[in-house]
């Protein structure tokens, strides 16, 4: 990975869905499909990419296809009614064919943006959740939750609004209910599960 460049992503697996159309921009369209990913216990991730016209043809994307990806994790709010929700996708700037194992590995260079909140779970595990702000062109953020365990949650939960932090881990999918008006839906969470945390610098001022 190169170190000029705040959110970095390289994962692979085997495609598990259909690639679908997305959205045009200038010109250009993207497309969606989602990616398997092992992890270390046997269970799988399943993460959403999005991938321009430009770098695949009609016979690349493939069910049961190995691939890998070079890329970004990329966040928008999309609008439900009165109510708007935070999604996150991997954006492919590279795609790879190939057969290689299964990689999860995600580096980000951004601010806190929402008080840290610190727990222990009813069995004594310690978590501590986060949401930084990862800048890029354009005067564009990506806000991208993330999790924290052990003795990094704690010192995660003393971070406050405004510090620039560097973070590596892993991007990972999580099925949770949510009871809505009309009953209860099962949908996925996606956030970046930390292995390293580090503060690189502290602000008192809130990001906007």
């Amino acid at each position: 990975m190169e170190n000029n460049e705040n959110n970095k992503i390289e994962i692979a697996g085997h495609i598990v869905s259909e690639c679908a159309f997305s959205h045009k921009i200038y010109g250009e369209g993207f497309y969606n499909f989602d990616l398997a990913v092992k992890r270390l216990s046997g269970s799988e991730d399943i993460i959403p990419i999005t991938v321009s016209e430009r770098l695949f043809d009609s016979n690349d994307i493939v069910i049961g296809r190995n691939v890998k990806i070079d890329g970004q994790v990329r966040s928008y709010n999309s609008s439900q009614g009165t109510r708007s929700r935070l999604v996150i996708s991997v954006f492919a700037r590279e795609i790879f064919y190939e057969s290689g194992e299964n990689e999860n590995l995600i580096e980000l260079n951004g601010f806190i943006c929402r008080k840290p909140v610190y727990r222990t779970t009813p069995m004594g595990r310690e978590i501590a959740d986060i949401l930084i702000a990862v800048n890029r062109a354009y005067n564009k953020s990506d806000y991208i939750p993330c999790i924290v365990w052990g003795r990094n949650a704690r010192y995660a939960g003393k971070l406050e609004v405004g510090d620039n932090i560097r973070i590596s881990g892993r991007i990972q999918s999580r099925k949770y209910q949510k009871k809505t008006e009309t009953g209860t839906e099962e949908r996925t969470a996606y956030e970046i599960s930390v292995s390293k945390i580090e503060r690189i610098s502290h602000q008192t001022e809130e990001i906007d």
